[in-house]
Protein backbone atom coordinates (compact mmCIF):
# COMPACT_ATOMS: atom_id res chain seq x y z
CA UNK A 1 0.00 0.00 0.00
CA UNK A 2 1.41 3.38 -1.02
CA UNK A 3 0.95 5.97 1.75
CA UNK A 4 2.41 9.41 1.06
CA UNK A 5 1.05 11.43 4.01
CA UNK A 6 1.16 10.76 7.73
CA UNK A 7 0.88 12.60 11.03
CA UNK A 8 3.05 11.55 13.96
CA UNK A 9 3.80 12.82 17.46
CA UNK A 10 7.39 12.88 18.67
CA UNK A 11 8.92 13.83 22.02
CA UNK A 12 12.57 14.22 22.90
CA UNK A 13 13.74 13.11 26.33
CA UNK A 14 13.79 15.41 29.33
CA UNK A 15 17.11 16.04 31.02
CA UNK A 16 17.88 14.26 34.25
CA UNK A 17 17.74 16.20 37.52
CA UNK A 18 20.91 17.40 39.16
CA UNK A 19 21.87 15.79 42.46
CA UNK A 20 22.03 17.31 45.95
CA UNK A 21 24.72 15.55 47.97
CA UNK A 22 27.76 16.25 50.16
CA UNK A 23 31.07 14.49 50.54
CA UNK A 24 31.35 12.04 53.37
CA UNK A 25 35.03 11.37 53.95
CA UNK A 26 36.88 9.98 56.94
CA UNK A 27 38.56 12.73 58.95
CA UNK A 28 36.70 15.40 56.86
CA UNK A 29 33.80 16.39 59.12
CA UNK A 30 32.46 19.06 56.79
CA UNK A 31 32.72 17.79 53.24
CA UNK A 32 31.60 20.14 50.47
CA UNK A 33 28.82 19.68 47.92
CA UNK A 34 29.45 17.00 45.32
CA UNK A 35 26.10 16.49 43.58
CA UNK A 36 26.58 15.56 39.93
CA UNK A 37 24.75 16.81 36.86
CA UNK A 38 21.80 15.02 35.29
CA UNK A 39 22.18 13.32 31.92
CA UNK A 40 20.97 14.88 28.71
CA UNK A 41 17.65 13.68 27.28
CA UNK A 42 17.66 11.66 24.08
CA UNK A 43 17.17 13.35 20.69
CA UNK A 44 14.50 12.51 18.11
CA UNK A 45 16.23 11.95 14.77
CA UNK A 46 14.90 11.40 11.24
CA UNK A 47 17.08 9.69 8.62
CA UNK A 48 16.31 9.50 4.88
CA UNK A 49 16.55 5.93 3.65
CA UNK A 50 16.43 4.76 0.02
CA UNK A 51 15.00 1.33 0.88
CA UNK A 52 11.79 2.86 2.20
CA UNK A 53 9.25 3.74 -0.51
CA UNK A 54 6.18 4.67 1.51
CA UNK A 55 5.02 6.17 4.81
CA UNK A 56 2.93 3.07 5.53
CA UNK A 57 4.74 2.41 8.81
CA UNK A 58 3.31 5.58 10.30
CA UNK A 59 -0.26 4.47 9.74
CA UNK A 60 0.27 1.99 12.60
CA UNK A 61 3.06 3.66 14.59
CA UNK A 62 2.33 7.28 15.39
CA UNK A 63 3.92 8.09 18.75
CA UNK A 64 7.66 8.15 19.36
CA UNK A 65 9.47 9.24 22.53
CA UNK A 66 13.18 9.32 23.34
CA UNK A 67 14.54 8.28 26.72
CA UNK A 68 14.93 10.82 29.52
CA UNK A 69 18.33 11.53 30.98
CA UNK A 70 19.21 9.87 34.29
CA UNK A 71 19.66 11.90 37.51
CA UNK A 72 23.12 12.93 38.65
CA UNK A 73 24.79 11.01 41.44
CA UNK A 74 27.01 11.56 44.44
CA UNK A 75 30.72 12.21 44.19
CA UNK A 76 30.15 14.45 41.14
CA UNK A 77 28.92 11.55 39.04
CA UNK A 78 27.19 12.60 35.84
CA UNK A 79 23.84 10.97 35.08
CA UNK A 80 23.59 8.70 32.04
CA UNK A 81 22.36 10.39 28.88
CA UNK A 82 19.02 9.23 27.47
CA UNK A 83 19.06 7.11 24.32
CA UNK A 84 18.27 8.82 21.03
CA UNK A 85 15.42 7.55 18.87
CA UNK A 86 16.18 7.30 15.14
CA UNK A 87 13.25 7.04 12.72
CA UNK A 88 13.87 6.14 9.08
CA UNK A 89 11.73 7.81 6.42
CA UNK A 90 11.80 7.58 2.60
CA UNK A 91 14.06 9.90 0.65
CA UNK A 92 11.89 12.79 -0.50
CA UNK A 93 10.01 13.21 2.79
CA UNK A 94 9.15 16.81 3.67
CA UNK A 95 8.54 17.45 7.37
CA UNK A 96 6.10 20.07 8.63
CA UNK A 97 4.95 21.02 12.10
CA UNK A 98 1.18 20.58 12.21
CA UNK A 99 -0.53 23.93 11.62
CA UNK A 100 2.53 25.53 9.96
CA UNK A 101 2.95 25.60 6.18
CA UNK A 102 6.70 26.31 6.17
CA UNK A 103 8.58 22.98 6.20
CA UNK A 104 10.98 22.20 9.02
CA UNK A 105 13.22 20.15 6.74
CA UNK A 106 13.23 18.52 3.30
CA UNK A 107 14.98 15.14 3.41
CA UNK A 108 15.76 15.10 -0.29
CA UNK A 109 19.01 13.09 -0.26
CA UNK A 110 19.80 9.58 0.88
CA UNK A 111 21.49 9.56 4.27
CA UNK A 112 20.31 13.03 5.30
CA UNK A 113 19.87 13.34 9.06
CA UNK A 114 17.57 15.79 10.85
CA UNK A 115 17.59 16.18 14.62
CA UNK A 116 13.93 17.11 14.73
CA UNK A 117 13.76 17.60 18.53
CA UNK A 118 16.82 17.91 20.75
CA UNK A 119 16.75 16.37 24.20
CA UNK A 120 16.55 18.55 27.28
CA UNK A 121 19.74 19.61 29.03
CA UNK A 122 20.48 17.84 32.30
CA UNK A 123 20.11 19.83 35.50
CA UNK A 124 23.25 21.00 37.28
CA UNK A 125 24.10 19.41 40.61
CA UNK A 126 24.60 21.40 43.80
CA UNK A 127 28.39 21.34 43.39
CA UNK A 128 27.94 24.23 40.91
CA UNK A 129 26.30 26.53 43.45
CA UNK A 130 28.87 26.64 46.20
CA UNK A 131 30.14 30.18 46.86
CA UNK A 132 32.13 31.73 49.72
CA UNK A 133 28.86 32.95 51.20
CA UNK A 134 26.87 29.77 50.41
CA UNK A 135 29.12 26.83 51.12
CA UNK A 136 26.42 24.19 51.56
CA UNK A 137 23.83 24.70 48.80
CA UNK A 138 20.93 22.32 49.36
CA UNK A 139 19.39 22.61 45.92
CA UNK A 140 20.09 21.56 42.35
CA UNK A 141 18.55 22.21 38.97
CA UNK A 142 15.84 20.02 37.56
CA UNK A 143 16.36 18.67 34.07
CA UNK A 144 15.13 20.74 31.13
CA UNK A 145 11.87 19.31 29.70
CA UNK A 146 12.00 17.54 26.36
CA UNK A 147 10.30 18.95 23.28
CA UNK A 148 7.02 17.53 22.00
CA UNK A 149 6.04 18.10 18.38
CA UNK A 150 3.19 17.05 16.15
CA UNK A 151 4.57 16.48 12.67
CA UNK A 152 3.03 16.11 9.23
CA UNK A 153 5.10 14.01 6.84
CA UNK A 154 4.59 14.38 3.10
CA UNK A 155 6.38 12.17 0.62
CA UNK A 156 7.32 13.59 -2.78
CA UNK A 157 8.74 10.84 -4.95
CA UNK A 158 12.26 11.30 -6.27
CA UNK A 159 12.35 10.21 -9.90
CA UNK A 160 14.36 11.31 -12.91
CA UNK A 161 11.37 11.00 -15.25
CA UNK A 162 7.73 11.61 -14.41
CA UNK A 163 5.11 10.09 -16.71
CA UNK A 164 2.07 12.33 -17.09
CA UNK A 165 -1.01 12.15 -19.27
CA UNK A 166 -4.72 11.46 -19.31
CA UNK A 167 -6.04 8.22 -17.80
CA UNK A 168 -5.43 5.14 -19.99
CA UNK A 169 -2.86 6.88 -22.19
CA UNK A 170 -0.52 3.91 -21.70
CA UNK A 171 1.81 5.15 -18.96
CA UNK A 172 1.73 1.90 -16.99
CA UNK A 173 2.23 -0.18 -20.11
CA UNK A 174 5.30 1.89 -20.99
CA UNK A 175 6.78 1.54 -17.49
CA UNK A 176 6.21 -2.22 -17.51
CA UNK A 177 7.86 -2.53 -20.94
CA UNK A 178 11.05 -0.57 -20.14
CA UNK A 179 11.59 -1.63 -16.50
CA UNK A 180 10.98 -4.49 -14.08
CA UNK A 181 8.05 -2.63 -12.48
CA UNK A 182 4.68 -4.39 -12.52
CA UNK A 183 1.98 -1.70 -12.43
CA UNK A 184 -1.64 -2.66 -12.88
CA UNK A 185 -2.64 -2.58 -16.55
CA UNK A 186 -6.23 -2.82 -17.80
CA UNK A 187 -8.41 -1.51 -20.65
CA UNK A 188 -10.28 1.03 -18.51
CA UNK A 189 -9.30 4.43 -17.07
CA UNK A 190 -7.77 5.04 -13.62
CA UNK A 191 -6.13 1.63 -13.31
CA UNK A 192 -3.18 3.33 -11.59
CA UNK A 193 -4.32 4.66 -8.21
CA UNK A 194 -0.89 5.19 -6.68
CA UNK A 195 2.53 6.13 -8.11
CA UNK A 196 4.81 3.34 -9.35
CA UNK A 197 8.59 3.48 -9.74
CA UNK A 198 10.81 1.57 -12.14
CA UNK A 199 14.50 1.62 -13.02
CA UNK A 200 15.11 1.99 -16.76
CA UNK A 201 18.52 0.77 -17.94
CA UNK A 202 19.84 2.53 -21.05
CA UNK A 203 23.27 0.88 -21.07
CA UNK A 204 25.59 -1.00 -18.71
CA UNK A 205 26.69 2.32 -17.21
CA UNK A 206 23.51 4.40 -17.47
CA UNK A 207 20.08 4.04 -15.88
CA UNK A 208 17.37 6.35 -14.60
CA UNK A 209 14.27 6.12 -12.39
CA UNK A 210 10.88 6.53 -14.05
CA UNK A 211 7.67 7.24 -12.11
CA UNK A 212 4.25 6.30 -13.41
CA UNK A 213 1.92 8.91 -11.93
CA UNK A 214 -1.85 8.27 -11.84
CA UNK A 215 -3.76 9.79 -14.75
CA UNK A 216 -4.66 13.46 -14.53
CA UNK A 217 -7.97 14.99 -15.59
CA UNK A 218 -9.28 18.47 -16.18
CA UNK A 219 -9.48 20.28 -12.83
CA UNK A 220 -6.57 18.28 -11.34
CA UNK A 221 -4.75 21.44 -10.18
CA UNK A 222 -7.83 22.30 -8.14
CA UNK A 223 -7.88 18.87 -6.49
CA UNK A 224 -10.33 17.08 -8.78
CA UNK A 225 -9.66 13.36 -8.92
CA UNK A 226 -6.96 13.70 -6.22
CA UNK A 227 -5.04 15.72 -8.80
CA UNK A 228 -3.03 17.76 -6.30
CA UNK A 229 -1.82 14.57 -4.62
CA UNK A 230 -0.61 13.22 -7.96
CA UNK A 231 0.92 16.47 -9.20
CA UNK A 232 2.88 16.77 -5.95
CA UNK A 233 4.87 13.67 -6.91
CA UNK A 234 5.79 15.19 -10.27
CA UNK A 235 7.51 18.14 -8.54
CA UNK A 236 10.74 16.21 -7.96
CA UNK A 237 11.04 14.94 -11.54
CA UNK A 238 13.87 16.25 -13.72
CA UNK A 239 12.12 15.47 -16.99
CA UNK A 240 8.41 15.12 -17.78
CA UNK A 241 7.37 12.57 -20.37
CA UNK A 242 3.89 13.40 -21.61
CA UNK A 243 2.15 10.28 -22.91
CA UNK A 244 -0.59 11.01 -25.44
CA UNK A 245 -3.04 8.40 -26.71
CA UNK A 246 -2.63 8.97 -30.44
CA UNK A 247 -5.54 6.63 -31.25
CA UNK A 248 -8.22 8.94 -29.85
CA UNK A 249 -9.24 6.74 -26.93
CA UNK A 250 -11.56 3.73 -26.76
CA UNK A 251 -13.99 4.91 -29.43
CA UNK A 252 -11.81 7.52 -31.07
CA UNK A 253 -13.91 10.26 -29.47
CA UNK A 254 -11.03 12.01 -27.65
CA UNK A 255 -9.01 14.53 -29.66
CA UNK A 256 -5.36 13.83 -28.67
CA UNK A 257 -4.33 17.47 -29.22
CA UNK A 258 -7.06 18.75 -26.91
CA UNK A 259 -6.09 16.12 -24.33
CA UNK A 260 -2.47 17.28 -24.47
CA UNK A 261 -3.50 20.92 -23.95
CA UNK A 262 -5.75 19.94 -21.02
CA UNK A 263 -2.91 18.31 -19.09
CA UNK A 264 -0.51 21.17 -19.83
CA UNK A 265 -3.06 23.70 -18.56
CA UNK A 266 -3.35 21.80 -15.28
CA UNK A 267 0.43 21.74 -14.90
CA UNK A 268 0.57 25.50 -15.45
CA UNK A 269 -2.22 26.10 -12.93
CA UNK A 270 -0.53 23.93 -10.31
CA UNK A 271 2.66 26.00 -10.47
CA UNK A 272 5.65 25.11 -8.22
CA UNK A 273 7.91 25.13 -11.31
CA UNK A 274 6.43 22.06 -13.03
CA UNK A 275 5.76 24.04 -16.18
CA UNK A 276 9.48 24.87 -16.45
CA UNK A 277 10.71 21.27 -16.55
CA UNK A 278 11.93 19.78 -19.83
CA UNK A 279 9.10 17.87 -21.52
CA UNK A 280 9.19 15.23 -24.20
CA UNK A 281 6.00 13.97 -25.88
CA UNK A 282 5.41 10.32 -26.69
CA UNK A 283 2.55 9.62 -29.10
CA UNK A 284 1.49 6.18 -27.93
CA UNK A 285 -0.58 3.38 -29.49
CA UNK A 286 0.68 3.92 -33.04
CA UNK A 287 0.11 0.17 -33.50
CA UNK A 288 -3.65 0.87 -33.61
CA UNK A 289 -5.20 1.76 -37.01
CA UNK A 290 -7.04 4.80 -35.60
CA UNK A 291 -3.71 6.49 -34.77
CA UNK A 292 -2.98 7.04 -38.46
CA UNK A 293 -5.84 9.55 -38.65
CA UNK A 294 -4.43 11.75 -35.90
CA UNK A 295 -0.65 11.40 -36.22
CA UNK A 296 0.12 13.91 -39.04
CA UNK A 297 -1.76 16.89 -37.58
CA UNK A 298 -0.85 15.99 -34.01
CA UNK A 299 2.87 15.75 -34.80
CA UNK A 300 2.79 19.02 -36.73
CA UNK A 301 1.02 20.88 -33.89
CA UNK A 302 3.41 19.58 -31.24
CA UNK A 303 6.56 20.32 -33.24
CA UNK A 304 5.26 23.79 -34.06
CA UNK A 305 4.81 24.34 -30.31
CA UNK A 306 8.48 23.42 -29.78
CA UNK A 307 8.20 19.85 -28.43
CA UNK A 308 10.31 16.85 -29.40
CA UNK A 309 7.87 14.17 -30.51
CA UNK A 310 8.35 10.40 -30.41
CA UNK A 311 5.73 8.09 -31.98
CA UNK A 312 5.80 4.85 -29.96
CA UNK A 313 3.93 1.70 -29.11
CA UNK A 314 4.31 0.78 -25.45
CA UNK A 315 2.87 -2.65 -26.24
CA UNK A 316 5.18 -3.68 -29.12
CA UNK A 317 8.19 -1.55 -28.15
CA UNK A 318 8.23 0.31 -31.47
CA UNK A 319 9.99 3.69 -31.22
CA UNK A 320 11.13 3.20 -27.60
CA UNK A 321 14.97 3.21 -28.04
CA UNK A 322 15.13 6.75 -29.54
CA UNK A 323 12.84 8.00 -26.76
CA UNK A 324 14.97 6.49 -23.98
CA UNK A 325 18.19 7.83 -25.50
CA UNK A 326 16.65 11.30 -25.75
CA UNK A 327 15.68 11.19 -22.06
CA UNK A 328 19.18 10.08 -21.09
CA UNK A 329 20.66 12.88 -23.20
CA UNK A 330 18.68 15.49 -21.24
CA UNK A 331 19.65 13.92 -17.91
CA UNK A 332 23.33 13.88 -18.88
CA UNK A 333 23.19 17.56 -19.77
CA UNK A 334 21.52 18.38 -16.45
CA UNK A 335 24.09 16.38 -14.49
CA UNK A 336 26.94 18.26 -16.18
CA UNK A 337 25.47 21.60 -15.10
CA UNK A 338 24.39 20.66 -11.59
CA UNK A 339 26.58 22.10 -8.81
CA UNK A 340 27.65 19.87 -5.96
CA UNK A 341 25.00 19.75 -3.23
CA UNK A 342 25.61 22.55 -0.72
CA UNK A 343 22.94 21.68 1.84
CA UNK A 344 24.39 19.96 4.93
CA UNK A 345 23.75 16.26 5.38
CA UNK A 346 22.93 16.79 9.06
CA UNK A 347 20.67 19.55 10.34
CA UNK A 348 19.33 20.34 13.79
CA UNK A 349 15.92 21.97 14.07
CA UNK A 350 16.17 24.50 16.87
CA UNK A 351 13.41 25.08 19.38
CA UNK A 352 11.23 28.04 18.45
CA UNK A 353 12.12 31.00 20.65
CA UNK A 354 9.24 33.04 22.06
CA UNK A 355 9.62 36.54 23.46
CA UNK A 356 8.37 37.52 26.90
CA UNK A 357 4.62 38.21 26.96
CA UNK A 358 2.60 39.37 29.96
CA UNK A 359 -1.16 39.04 29.43
CA UNK A 360 -4.03 40.06 31.73
CA UNK A 361 -6.24 36.96 31.90
CA UNK A 362 -8.72 38.15 34.52
CA UNK A 363 -8.82 40.91 37.09
CA UNK A 364 -5.74 40.43 39.24
CA UNK A 365 -4.55 37.39 37.24
CA UNK A 366 -1.68 37.57 34.73
CA UNK A 367 -0.25 34.97 32.35
CA UNK A 368 3.51 35.25 31.80
CA UNK A 369 4.93 33.31 28.83
CA UNK A 370 8.20 33.22 26.92
CA UNK A 371 11.07 30.81 26.31
CA UNK A 372 13.42 32.23 28.94
CA UNK A 373 10.97 32.67 31.82
CA UNK A 374 9.40 29.24 31.25
CA UNK A 375 12.80 27.56 31.19
CA UNK A 376 13.81 29.27 34.45
CA UNK A 377 10.66 27.88 36.08
CA UNK A 378 11.02 24.43 34.55
CA UNK A 379 14.52 23.82 35.95
CA UNK A 380 13.70 25.20 39.43
CA UNK A 381 12.84 22.85 42.28
CA UNK A 382 9.86 24.75 43.71
CA UNK A 383 9.95 22.64 46.87
CA UNK A 384 13.35 24.11 47.77
CA UNK A 385 13.35 27.54 49.39
CA UNK A 386 16.95 28.11 48.29
CA UNK A 387 16.13 27.20 44.70
CA UNK A 388 13.12 29.52 44.63
CA UNK A 389 15.23 32.33 46.07
CA UNK A 390 17.79 31.83 43.30
CA UNK A 391 15.03 31.78 40.68
CA UNK A 392 13.75 35.15 41.92
CA UNK A 393 17.23 36.65 41.71
CA UNK A 394 17.58 35.29 38.17
CA UNK A 395 14.24 36.77 37.08
CA UNK A 396 15.17 40.14 38.59
CA UNK A 397 18.53 40.06 36.80
CA UNK A 398 16.88 39.20 33.46
CA UNK A 399 14.49 42.16 33.81
CA UNK A 400 11.37 39.98 34.00
CA UNK A 401 10.05 41.58 37.19
CA UNK A 402 10.71 45.06 35.77
CA UNK A 403 8.72 44.18 32.64
CA UNK A 404 5.87 42.89 34.79
CA UNK A 405 5.74 46.11 36.81
CA UNK A 406 5.76 48.19 33.62
CA UNK A 407 2.90 46.08 32.24
CA UNK A 408 0.81 46.89 35.33
CA UNK A 409 1.30 43.92 37.65
CA UNK A 410 0.78 45.07 41.25
CA UNK A 411 1.61 43.57 44.63
CA UNK A 412 -0.91 40.92 45.55
CA UNK A 413 -1.78 40.07 41.92
CA UNK A 414 -1.65 36.45 40.85
CA UNK A 415 0.82 35.47 38.14
CA UNK A 416 0.77 32.17 36.26
CA UNK A 417 4.02 30.90 34.77
CA UNK A 418 4.56 27.45 33.26
CA UNK A 419 1.37 26.16 34.83
CA UNK A 420 2.28 27.42 38.33
CA UNK A 421 0.29 30.21 40.02
CA UNK A 422 2.09 32.52 42.44
CA UNK A 423 1.42 35.78 44.24
CA UNK A 424 3.47 38.80 43.18
CA UNK A 425 5.17 40.44 46.15
CA UNK A 426 7.48 43.43 46.14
Amino acid sequence: MFIDRANITIASGSGGDGSVSFRREKFVPRGGPDGGDGGRGGDMILVAETRMRTLLRFRYERHFAAEAGHPGGTNQRHGKNGKDITITVPVGTVVFEVGIDEPLVDLSRAGMVAVIASGGRGGRGNMHYATPSRQTPRFAEKGEPGLRRELRLELKLLADVGLIGLPNAGKSTLLAHVSAATPKIADYPFTTLEPQLGVVRVSDERAFVMADLPGLIEGAAGGRGRGIDFLRHAERSRVLLHIVDASGGFAGELDPWEGFLTINREIGLYGTGLEGLPMLVALNKIDLPAAADYLPDLTRNLEHAGYRVFPISAVTGEGLPPLLYAIDEILRAQEALEPAPSAPMRVTIQRARRELEITLVDEGLWEVTGTTVERVFAITDLDSEEAVDRMQHTMERLGIFTAMRERGVKEGDKIRIHGVQLTFME
